[in-house]
């Protein structure tokens, strides 16, 4: 059975429309796990009044994404769960989302397989999984390598964020949960597959396997959204929600990185991120 783990704050009406998407798949053996961190815009009461058969956990406001994933893994685990699919609320999921990624997850035991992300206002692709270089402290996105008759199946990839992914209850069994104290939100689930690579798993994105995804709700975007200002580049910079937060991006770093590589990724990625806010 497929355990599907959501960690919510507030977005009421993006909750409502993912568990939709959810209870409308074709592939009917999962479960939801709603882990509610301290909303306080009445999903709470949603979720108990037109979902009681989703299970939630509570939070007080201050798991953040990786405590909050880990919260619901957890019980997913211990409720016996054959794979856990971690999701964001703020995503609408195609009807045959998990039928697409249990055909592959049986075909390539011991696999993470994440989920071609959509626009859902575009409808166009979004993000389909990304190869690191380590020395320039980068990525290369495979939406930019590949034509359109080359976007099916599975594609290895080198790191892959936690929306919309499948992971094997192995995976957990042989490298633990998520970082919860050294990555208490961004960077915590690539942090994730790298260690799972480490450790003979392999990372594809599913291309088979879609999913709606709000590109403008990213905590960094909206950050990145407002004017120019000193404020906003030190939230940028350092703020828990900061996708550029230098603090996660060093530790990430000395987690993962090959040793040779770190003096110099540590140098690009510093450059990049201080300077990419007055750029972009």
């Amino acid at each position: 059975m497929i355990h599907v783990v959501i960690p919510v704050h507030n977005r009421r009406r993006f909750t409502k429309d993912c568990i939709k998407s959810l209870q409308n798949q074709t592939y009917k053996d999962h479960r939801i796990i709603i882990v509610n961190d301290g909303s306080t815009d009445g999903t709470r009461e949603m979720l108990e009044t037109e979902f009681p058969e989703v299970i939630v956990l509570h939070g007080d406001g201050n798991l953040f994404w990786t405590k909050a994933i880990n919260l619901g893994i957890r019980k997913a685990l211990e409720l016996g769960a054959d794979y856990i699919f971690t999701l964001n609320n703020d995503t609408v999921a195609t009807c045959d989302l998990l039928e697409k990624m249990m055909e592959w997850a049986i075909k390539t035991p011991n696999s993470l397989l994440g989920s071609l992300d959509l626009n859902f206002h575009t409808k166009k692709p979004f993000y389909g999984g990304e190869k690191i270089n380590w020395p320039l402290a980068k990525s290369r996105f495979l939406l930019d390598e590949l034509d359109e008759s080359e976007r099916h199946g599975l594609h290895e990839v080198s790191l892959f964020p936690a929306r919309g992914l499948l992971i094997p209850r192995e995976v957990f069994e042989t490298i633990g949960l998520f970082e919860e104290k050294k990555l208490p939100h961004y960077m915590a689930d690539y942090d994730f597959t790298h260690m799972a690579i480490r450790n003979g798993f392999k990372v594809y994105c599913n291309y088979d396997a879609r999913l709606y995804t709000f590109p403008e709700e990213g905590g960094d975007y909206k950050i990145k959204k407002n004017p120019k200002s000193l404020r906003n580049y030190y939230d940028h910079l350092f703020s828990i929600k900061g996708g550029a937060n230098l603090r996660n991006f060093t530790i990430y770093t000395f987690r993962n990185c090959p040793a040779k590589y770190i003096p110099v990724s540590l140098m690009m990625g510093y450059l990049r991120r201080l300077g990419g806010y007055w750029i972009h």
